[in-house]
């Protein structure tokens, strides 16, 4: 270690005074703040990283904050990174929908760490993210899509019972004169076309 004393002149005498009897410069140490903090942000979460010295990275505890743009730092969260790596994840539900944040990071020697100690480094530069929402259909589009996947096949089982049934009442039905009921084996040709329009109608409104 090393002794740090105070040399000065006072009243025309001069005096030494012993500041540090044993100083170990291992022992008080401000680090440099953490570099090129970055976010990005998906649907589920914000990954946010910086850079420090790689000599230093298995050796450093950080502090990380984070906050919405519009408020102080004082009401500003933490976080502990759950590692030494310089990196660190927030879940997209601690964070407002449509509400900028703005965060920081700051460094030490973990306390964990017995050849050196310091204090903490100064605040890093900040970086600004918000929420990504996915994007959501109206429920009109929706209901849409949905009624013309369930159509299609509702309208194709319609016309191939329509159709059977046709086929099979034609065997038993015979030629009509003026004044006789209709049979169904022209009824039911009328009716599939009379469905079929429906469908074609009804499948340009849906569109």
């Amino acid at each position: 270690g090393y002794r740090v004393s105070l040399q000065g002149n006072f009243f025309g005498r001069n005096h030494t005074y012993i500041t540090f009897p044993e100083y170990n410069p291992r022992k008080h140490i401000k680090l440099d703040p953490p570099l090129n903090i970055q976010s990005n942000v998906t649907a589920s979460k914000c990954q946010i990283w910086w850079s420090v010295p790689w000599y230093l990275v298995e050796i450093l505890q950080y502090e990380f904050q984070y906050k919405e743009h519009s408020m102080s730092w004082e009401s500003a969260l933490n976080k502990t990174p759950p590692s030494s790596l310089p990196q660190i994840e927030i879940e997209a539900t601690e964070l407002r929908s449509g509400v900028a944040y703005i965060a920081r990071v700051r460094c030490k020697v973990s306390e964990n760490e017995d050849s050196y100690c310091s204090q903490w480094s100064e605040w890093s530069q900040t970086t600004v993210f918000q929420r990504a929402d996915i994007p959501k259909l109206s429920e009109k589009i929706l209901n849409t899509r949905t009624m013309q996947f369930l159509f299609i096949p509702l309208s194709l089982g319609t016309l191939f019972y329509l159709f059977w049934n046709c086929k099979l009442s034609s065997r038993y039905c015979c030629f009509f004169t003026s004044g006789q009921k209709a049979s169904p084996a022209l009824i039911f040709p009328l009716q599939l076309l009379s469905f079929s329009h429906s469908i074609i109608c009804t499948m340009g409104i849906l569109r």
